[in-house]
């Protein structure tokens, strides 16, 4: 499913007017579903009071549409128009032409009549603003939104659907107006849209529907964002043959883990052994072997030596090396630390692989650290990797704040990508992944009970344990996203999402990929 700017979208409707396909015909499709989902989500409609805000352009159109049909299965429908409608408009003549109620803002005084019919009115559709706006919300437009935020408020039994995006969203980027709507349910027009996928904007939207108005796909084939969908998943799922060995589902090396830092290398481990990876190998400061040997029995271990205070010695890059052929991905970084010795061991690993028999890099926590410390990194490691930075390692890679990165998520990764020529999973809600060739991948899930320690450890296990079973690393990457969103959605259905652990997903990781195969939704 792809994912569109406002521009975009324009084009894709400028397309689709060359073979057919006109704005009117696309209102009425895009009218009839916001209608069709608002009967969805409050059952029988007859006698329902629905107020349809009405505002400018196309997505005023669009509500207009949407009321007409709500008005002819038996709700009770109101219309306030922001401003004027040109005269020859056909959807605000058949409105009238039913005698479906109407009230004209620049009629109404002091608002009053708006006031009376939020009061009323059991569900409001926005169809204010739409994609066609990003600058300041002021006017009429920010009185009316003003005072639909506050009949929300007294009245949390309101149901708010907007349509395409709440107005006072760009959705382009997911930034707000102060006025902007709080939606209970967004229903998105054709394809959805950058800015329902990033906060604050996504914290507006509501429940997330994506409407078919009747755009043929083909006419977004170009774009290069989309969502990971469960289909897509299912498509691209390392297959189990019968008579498969552990070489046939790949090796995994896992460079992991410090005295304060144990569980990382456990969790790491665990992510790539329970998605299928076929032999996984720890390797770590040899007095921890022990340690995690009582708890990680499924996996080999590589020792690395280590000083007297127990931590990797820069030397150890040698050892590493040597153990190299043979495995399909090496992963480095989860709990390593940032001391002066492991520090240099990680630049010695990175740069001093040999460029044509290397395993794929997958690239977390400490390493990623180490290589924001250098410039110009991405020119010195030549090999196909797949980095794994939460918003703030990010920040730190690319020399920006914390917010800024928050701010531009999509567009961060995507750069990011294309200069660094990796695989970029930029962490956190709705997860982004991004390839050097400008596509990217969006996560739809938000859980905040994936924001407890560990759980990184174990998307990063996740990732290269799908890149030893031989998918290439953006799709490597953005299924390791789903899997692991998808078990942490299980866990937040059978705990909630206070006290959610980053073990608890390791047994929930093979029941989703084995759900998705038998067709089920996980």
């Amino acid at each position: 499913m792809k994912v569109v700017t406002a521009e975009q979208m324009r084009e894709i409707d400028r397309s689709a007017a060359k073979i057919g396909l006109t704005t009117e015909a696309l209102m009425e499709n895009a009218g009839r579903a916001v209608a069709d989902e608002t009967k969805k989500l409050i059952g029988n409609v007859i006698g329902k009071h629905v107020l349809v805000i009405v505002g400018p352009g196309n997505n005023g159109g669009d509500g207009l549409v949407a009321g007409r049909y709500l008005d002819e299965w038996g709700a009770e429908v109101g219309l306030y128009l922001c401003s004027q409608r040109l005269a020859s408009d056909k959807n605000l003549a058949l409105a009238q032409e039913r005698d479906i109620a109407t009230v004209q803002a620049d009629q109404d005084k002091d608002f009053a009549r708006l006031d009376s019919l939020l009061g009323s009115s059991e569900v409001v559709i926005d169809a204010v603003l739409g994609t066609g706006r990003s600058r300041t919300v002021d006017g009429v437009f920010k009185e009316v939104l003003t005072r639909v935020i506050k009949s929300k408020q007294a009245n949390s039994k309101l149901l708010i659907i907007a349509v395409d995006v709440p107005s006072g969203l760009d959705s382009d980027t997911g930034a707000v107006d102060p006025s902007c709507i709080y939606a209970d349910a967004t229903v998105t027009l054709g394809f959805p849209k950058p800015g329902l996928f990033s906060f604050p904007g996504a914290g507006r939207a509501g429940k997330v529907i994506i409407a078919d108005i009747g755009i043929p796909p083909s006419l977004a084939e170009n774009i290069p964002t989309e969502l990971i969908t469960e289909d897509w998943v299912k498509s691209v799922l390392p297959e189990r043959p019968l008579g498969a060995n552990k070489g046939s589902f790949g090796k995994a090396l896992v460079v992991a883990g410090s005295i304060n830092y144990i569980g990382a290398a456990y969790l790491a481990c665990m992510g790539a052994a329970r998605v299928g990876a076929g032999l996984v190998t720890l390797s770590t400061a040899s007095s921890l072997q022990p340690i995690l040997a009582a708890k990680l029995t499924e996996v080999t271990y590589a020792p690395l030596p280590e000083n007297e205070a127990g931590i990797i010695d820069s030397k150890a890059a040698s050892v590493l090396k040597e153990l190299l052929p043979g495995y399909e991905v090496l992963l480095i970084g989860c709990g390593l630390g940032q001391e002066t010795q492991v520090v240099e061991f990680i630049k010695s690993t990175l740069f001093g692989l040999p460029q044509s028999s290397s395993p794929a890099l997958v690239i977390d926590a400490d390493a990623l650290n180490t290589l924001a410390q250098i410039p110009d990194w991405w020119q010195k490691l030549n090999q196909d990797a797949i980095l794994t930075p939460h918003p703030g390692e990010m920040a730190r890679l690319v020399g920006v704040s914390v917010e800024e990165v928050q701010k531009q998520r999509l567009e961060i990764a995507r750069k990011a990508a294309m200069e660094w020529r990796k695989v970029v999973v930029l962490k956190g809600a709705y997860t982004v992944v991004a390839a050097s060739d400008g596509r990217a991948r969006i996560s739809q899930i938000a859980n905040p009970g994936l924001a407890s320690a560990g759980t990184g450890d174990v998307l990063t296990g996740t990732i290269a344990g799908l890149v030893a079973q031989g998918l290439p690393l953006f799709d490597a990457a953005a299924c390791g996203v789903y899997l692991h969103g998808e078990a942490g959605e299980v866990v937040r259905r059978e705990m909630g999402d206070a006290g959610m652990l980053a073990g608890d997903l390791l047994p929930v990781l093979p029941k989703v990929i084995m759900r998705l195969k038998q067709g089920e939704t996980p």
